[in-house]
Parts: C-alpha cells; sequence; structure tokens
C-alpha cells in the first residue's frame, strides 16, 4: 500500500522539477526549525510586531488573549490517554496541554520574553517523562494523528532550549504517536480502505511527517510524500479531490459528508503541504496545483456559493467482516458562518509566495482573519483540530519580480486561482515570494447497528458535531442532520 516505503531520498519527490534542493538537502539533513514555522518566519513575525504593523498585531493580540498563551500553564501529564472508549477519557487534557506549549513557544519567539518558552519546555518535558500510549476506540487513531503533528510542532519551537529533553521526546513521538499513525495508513483498523473519510487518512499523514522531519527519519519522511501522492486511502490527493473541472475548481469529496469536516481536510492537508514545503518538497504545487483547486471549491462552497458534486459510492467496512456501501449524490448544506483557522496559511502561499489569483480564498481568509487558536473555535476536540493563528504566523508580504517554482503558472492553474466572483485576489503576474521551499531537505461512517455489532470500526467522530458548531451558532448542525436525514432515506430506498 505504501509504495516504495523505505525508499532512498529520490521518493521524496519535488512536486515542480524547476525547484532545487539547497546544499543541505544534499547533505541530508532537514532544517529546524522546519515543521510550520522556520526560523525566518519567526524573525518576520517578530519583527512586525515591534513595528507595529497590520495585520501582524491584530494575530499577536489574539494569541496573547488566549488563556493557553500564558506563562506558568502547569501541564497535568497522563500515562495513558484515550479517546472514544477507556476509562476516563482524558484526552482533552492532552490537547489543552499541547496547545498551551505550542502558544507559549509561538509567544516566546515573537515576543522574545523567555519565560513563555520556558513554560513550553516544562509542558513537554512532563508529557515526555510520563506518557506511554493512546488508547481507546477507533477515535484512538484521530488522537494519535491530530496531536502528534501538533506537539511535534510545539517542540519544533523550543528543540534548542536548554531544557529540553529531545532525546526523550522523539522516543514518544515515535513509539507513542507516529506507530500509532504509521499502523492505520497501513492497516485502517482492519478496514476496507475507502471505510473511513478524507481527514482520518490526514491526521496520520501530517503527523508521520511531522515526525520524520522531528526526528530526521527520512524514510518516514518518504512514507509520507509517498502516500500524499499515491496513497490507496481516501486522504491522497487525487482521491480526496477526485475530479477537476473546467472552470478550475475541484471537487472535495467531503463537501458530500459536511462542512466541519470539509474544512478539518483541507487545514490538514495544508499543514502537510507547508511542513513539506519547508524542507524542500513541494506539494503545492504538485499535479498541477490539485489542492489549490481543491481549497478553491470548498472556499467558495464554504462561503455559499453553488458548486457542483459529482455522485460517489464509499465502500466501508471489515475485511472478512461486516461491509457495505455509501453513496453521496450532492454537496452538503452549509453555514457561511463557520469557520476555522486554515485560510492565511493557504490563501498566502497561492496569492504571496507564487503570485496568483485566488479569490476565493482570498475572501473567505479576510473574512476569518485575524485567526485565533485551540481555545477560540469552542470548547470542544473540533475547536482544537489546528493549531491556528495564521494571521499573525503565515501573512507575507508579495516578492517583486521573483519567479516561482516552475515558472508561469499554467492555464488550469490560473484558471482555478482567478475562478469565480469577486477581485480581491493580489494578481496573477509571476509566481512570488518564497517561491521555492524555504530550507532544504530532501526530502467512515455514522456507525450502524452492523457496525456497532462490529466493535468500534466506523467510528467517526460524530459526537464532535456540537463543537464543530459551537462558535457559529445552530444553523450548521440543522443542516448537517438534514443531510444526515437525507441520506437515512436513501438507504431504506436502497435496501
Amino acid at each position: 500500500m505504501l509504495k516504495a516505503a523505505g525508499a532512498a531520498a529520490g521518493a521524496v519527490g519535488i512536486g515542480t522539477a524547476a525547484m532545487t534542493p539547497t546544499p543541505a538537502a544534499a547533505a541530508g539533513a532537514y532544517a529546524h526549525p522546519g515543521l510550520l514555522h522556520t526560523r525566518a518566519d519567526l524573525d518576520r513575525m517578530a519583527a512586525k510586531v515591534k513595528a507595529g504593523a497590520a495585520p501582524y498585531t491584530a494575530g499577536f493580540a489574539k494569541l496573547t488573549a488566549n488563556r493557553h498563551a500564558q506563562s506558568g500553564w502547569t501541564a497535568n501529564p497522563q500515562a495513558i490517554v484515550y479517546r472514544g472508549s477507556g476509562s476516563p477519557q482524558n484526552y482533552r487534557t492532552l490537547y489543552n496541554d499541547v496547545h498551551a506549549a505550542y502558544q507559549n513557544a509561538l509567544r516566546g519567539h515573537v515576543s522574545g520574553d523567555s519565560a513563555h518558552l520556558d513554560t513550553a519546555v516544562a509542558i513537554l518535558n512532563a508529557w515526555s517523562a510520563r506518557l506511554t500510549s493512546l488508547q481507546g476506540s477507533a477515535d484512538r487513531f484521530l488522537a494519535a494523528g491530530l496531536y502528534g503533528y501538533q506537539i511535534a510542532n510545539a517542540a519544533e519551537l523550543v528543540r534548542d532550549h536548554p531544557d529540553f529533553e529531545l532525546g526523550r521526546f522523539q522516543e514518544m513521538l515515535t513509539t507513542v504517536f507516529a506507530s500509532l499513525s504509521d499502523d492505520f495508513l497501513v492497516r485502517h483498523n482492519g478496514a476496507v480502505v475507502s471505510n473511513y473519510w478524507t481527514n482520518w487518512d490526514l491526521t496520520a499523514m501530517a503527523c508521520v511527517l511531522a515526525t520524520g522531519i522531528f526526528c530526521d527519519d527520512r524514510a518516514r519522511v518518504a512514507r509520507a510524500v509517498e502516500y500524499f501522492k499515491h496513497g490507496e486511502g481516501l486522504g491522497s490527493i487525487r482521491n480526496a479531490i477526485p475530479v477537476v473541472h473546467d472552470d478550475g475548481l475541484a471537487e472535495w469529496l467531503e463537501a458530500g459528508r459536511d462542512q466541519g469536516h470539509a474544512l478539518l481536510g483541507v487545514g490538514l492537508m495544508g499543514t502537510f503541504c507547508e511542513m513539506a514545503w519547508n524542507q524542500g518538497v513541494d506539494l503545492y504545487g504538485y499535479d498541477d496545483s490539485r489542492f489549490l483547486k481543491g481549497a478553491q471549491y470548498v472556499a467558495k462552497w464554504a462561503l455559499g456559493g453553488d458548486v457542483p458534486f459529482t455522485a460517489n459510492t464509499r465502500k466501508k467496512g471489515a475485511i472478512n467482516g461486516w461491509s457495505g456501501s455509501e453513496t453521496v449524490t450532492e454537496a452538503a448544506p452549509v453555514d457561511p458562518a463557520m469557520t476555522r483557522p486554515i485560510w492565511a496559511m493557504i490563501a498566502n502561499h497561492y496569492t504571496r509566495r507564487r503570485g496568483l489569483s485566488a479569490s476565493y480564498l482570498t475572501r473567505i481568509a479576510a473574512r476569518s482573519a485575524p485567526e485565533g487558536g485551540g481555545g477560540d473555535y469552542g470548547p470542544n476536540s473540533g475547536g482544537y483540530d489546528q493549531l491556528g493563528f495564521g494571521t499573525l504566523a503565515f501573512t507575507r508580504d508579495k516578492a517583486q519580480g521573483a519567479q516561482g517554482a516552475g515558472g508561469s503558472p499554467s492555464p488550469s492553474v490560473s484558471a482555478a486561482a482567478s475562478a469565480g466572483a469577486g477581485s480581491g485576489g493580489t494578481g496573477s503576474g509571476g509566481t512570488g515570494s518564497d517561491a521555492r521551499p524555504q530550507t532544504g531537505a530532501t526530502a467512515a461512517p455514522s456507525a450502524s447497528a452492523s457496525a456497532a455489532a462490529d466493535g468500534d470500526l466506523a467510528a467517526t467522530g460524530s459526537n464532535d458535531v456540537i463543537g464543530w458548531t459551537a462558535a457559529t451558532g445552530v444553523t450548521a448542525l440543522a443542516g448537517g442532520l438534514l443531510l444526515l436525514r437525507r441520506r437515512d432515506r436513501a438507504r431504506r430506498a436502497s435496501q
């Protein structure tokens, strides 16, 4: 399933041929910090905030106002973390501490206040000294993927701190988090490969990639990048974005599920692309910028626009066990007020680094700004699925006259970038700032009665529906319930 899983550096291809790894790549060293934020990113944030530049100051204000970003946060590490089942279900403790570590580390770099960096180190050291396993229902794989990539990003920001227990943290990250995520991408919890929706794969992919970079594990990075390109599950790019239309928009598979999970998936794929980019691998531009076309589609849909949708049938069930299928025929209803802190990173890549016009991304990013983070989007786990603070972290100046990887965009990329109403873009001339990777290195359905009888195989995290809508009202919830009723009628009609 994972083609060329243990391949040498050549398996981690650069998405655009004109992009050349820096000398550091040839030496086989990963750049640190080099997950979501590079040293240049951190320096830019600090300089812009010090200068009082907008919108960085508004983004930094969101960070400093968050209760997780306060120095002196006391960690509450657990030996075993349970999600979905088990006693007690204590995964909230983990994600709150992870976000406190990340937010304090980010705040420390931007402000120069070492107390925040010290707090982040104390949180991370406490967890690496205690945590031994993640357990529970199928949701344990979500916990491994989501909190694995997040805690790696927090640690990447303090890896050079003299008090940080780097080796012990790497051991925990590898054995507790990445081991589950690696296993999920191979076995999918004993299910048929399409049983789990796109975001399940993407959480695991993000964890595997982040762990590989953090631990300088070239084989793990190669596995993650290869899965993005060719994996059999629904998280690989052509399965997550199965149809490209002539207008330059491309369908996001989970738009047929619900808005919250579609936004989650776009945010996770953007996170994956950004971490790869910072190590010399262009996945943003892979397959004729397919992710751009999918992100534009979701942005238009989430803004309330009409989008096409091609009916698709997804097989589900256990290998040698219960089985079934689910057909989705239309995009789910949306609440235009629903937002997640995912858009600034994606919009800035395509409009600032690449110099493309992407009107839907620009509009939805502007509407979502200034982006907050964990704790700003409701109290439940859905509000902690992204690290956030993109207005602060990913806003960047557009370089003048810089040539991007591969030169001018192809006609289909241009169509994807400029499709739709509204100007709001930043122009389409040339490809802009940070056009090459910044630093170098080679780099489920609802549980049915039959599913319940077979254990937790088809768990989908549906208990978090309220969490997705807590910050935006009940419109999306009503739409989701309507979609569930439609699907139930369709299932009964097919029986």
